[in-house]
């Protein structure tokens, strides 16, 4: 069974197609604030955040022709913002550490929904994470998206994303654990 999508801003985006800035503005009013969590989580950079905000949109209004319907608005905006914050990373020259020859060890589970952290420090030891590590998390927990898509958006290898993650995991657990968050 195919997935329908129903988009409860659909009479917003068909005004902005019409080129109505009145309708652009509500819009923007509506995602904002989410899309600006997203770019946030990615590049770790309150300016850099606003800064894909602000060009997502633009991209997103000056494209809503292009803009087909098979998902809501919303989804795909945040896919703008989110290459948007990748191109961002890569134009810091993101590094992520090739392990396509190392052997992975298995990942070790850990009890994230079970251990109730605060959203302070748990934000505050992402950002101590590398740009690497702290991408592929976001991507994969906050994001949704599985490994596959994660290695094509950034251009690496599925392992290498799998290895991120589970790196990131660990880091992220270390930290959390030195601020006393964590066992």
């Amino acid at each position: 069974m195919e997935t329908v999508y129903i988009d409860k801003h659909a009479d917003l985006v068909a005004e902005c197609r019409t080129g109505s800035r009145k309708a652009q503005f509500e819009i923007y009013k509506l995602y904002a604030a989410a899309m600006y969590n997203v770019a946030l989580r990615i590049v770790n950079d309150d300016a850099e955040a606003e800064d894909v905000l602000q060009e997502a949109f633009l991209d997103a209004f000056n494209r809503i022709a292009d803009f087909r319907q098979e998902t809501t608005f919303g989804l795909w905006l945040k896919q703008i913002v989110i290459n948007r914050s990748i191109n961002y990373l890569r134009k810091r020259k993101l590094e992520t550490v090739s392990v396509d020859e190392v052997e992975v060890a298995d990942e070790q589970e850990t009890d994230f929904e079970e251990t109730q952290l605060k959203v302070e420090a748990i934000r505050s030891a992402m950002a101590e994470l590398p740009d690497g590590y702290r991408v592929v998390l976001s991507l994969y927990l906050f994001e949704g998206y599985d490994h596959e898509e994660i290695a094509h958006i950034l251009k690496i290898t599925e392992n290498t994303s799998r290895t991120q993650y589970m790196r990131a995991k660990r880091k992220l657990n270390s930290l959390l654990v030195t601020k006393g968050v964590a066992r």
